[in-house]
């Protein structure tokens, strides 16, 4: 339900974008150039950096009728995923905002101490650690904060993930049945999230470090995003996604 009217609202502000740039698309610019927000540089892409809860969605795959590996083997807490996303603001739409492709990547690994039959801890130690990729089209609402001033700037994200995932022990990947303890898993990847424009609260060093930097503004970020990694296209693959939210910093340049 919850990805469905995320597919939903996505699909919405993208086909808006569309209207209007079939309405009018003598005004649609490549990126936003400096003669459109004068004291301040062009502006084409944003940055983000990204924190986030992350519990993998192993034990959702249908096919373990119930079982719970991940659960046994690294408890039910959620790790830390650290990431980065670029986003080329390519086109803007007036009085709507930016559109534009975007491609990040994470990294998040767990591992738990081996436990012996007699419930003791041994020496040896089994981690999974996972390398989500993804690629997006990102929609950015700009118009109340670059029209009317309000630092609000709500967007949304659509498109495909990958996960490169490693399941290791002491002795290196692990193997079970003959078969090795690493693979890929595609997927999607839906987001939606809200920004506020920290260069509300004092403009002019906002200007200032345009005019030094060429950060254009600056932004903390709430996103909820449901990344689906449970093998588009692959008859086995290990369910690494998760549906989560993140939060952090982005800069327009």
């Amino acid at each position: 339900m919850k990805r469905s009217l995320v597919v939903q609202t996505t699909g919405a502000l993208a086909a808006a974008a569309l209207f209007l740039t079939a309405s009018d698309a003598s005004a649609v610019e490549l990126g936003t150039p400096a003669t459109e927000h004068p004291f301040r540089t062009a502006q084409n892409f944003a940055l983000e950096i990204r924190v986030s809860p992350y519990y993998p969605q192993v034990d959702d795959d249908p096919k373990l009728n119930g079982a719970k590996p991940f659960e046994n083997n690294f408890g039910n807490k959620a790790r830390v995923l650290l990431s980065l996303e670029l986003d080329w603001q390519t086109f803007r739409i007036p009085h709507l905002g930016t559109i534009g492709p975007g491609v990040g990547v994470g990294s998040v690994s767990m591992s738990r101490s081996v436990e012996t039959v007699t419930g003791r801890t041994s020496g040896d130690e089994t981690s999974l650690s996972i390398y989500p990729f993804w690629g997006v089209a990102v929609l950015r609402a700009d118009v109340l904060w670059r029209d009317y001033g309000f630092p609000l700037v709500p967007y949304a994200k659509g498109g495909l993930g990958l996960g490169i995932w490693r399941a290791s022990n002491s002795a290196g990947t692990a193997r079970q049945d003959g078969v090795s303890g690493k693979g890929k898993s595609w997927g999607t990847n839906f987001a939606l999230g809200v920004g506020f424009a920290l260069d509300a609260i004092d403009k002019g060093a906002s200007r200032n470090m345009d005019n030094a930097t060429g950060i254009n503004n600056t932004y903390v970020f709430l996103e909820a995003y449901w990344l689906t990694l449970d093998g588009i296209g692959q008859s086995k693959a290990l369910h690494v996604g998760t549906s989560t939210w993140s939060m952090g910093l982005a800069f327009e340049f």
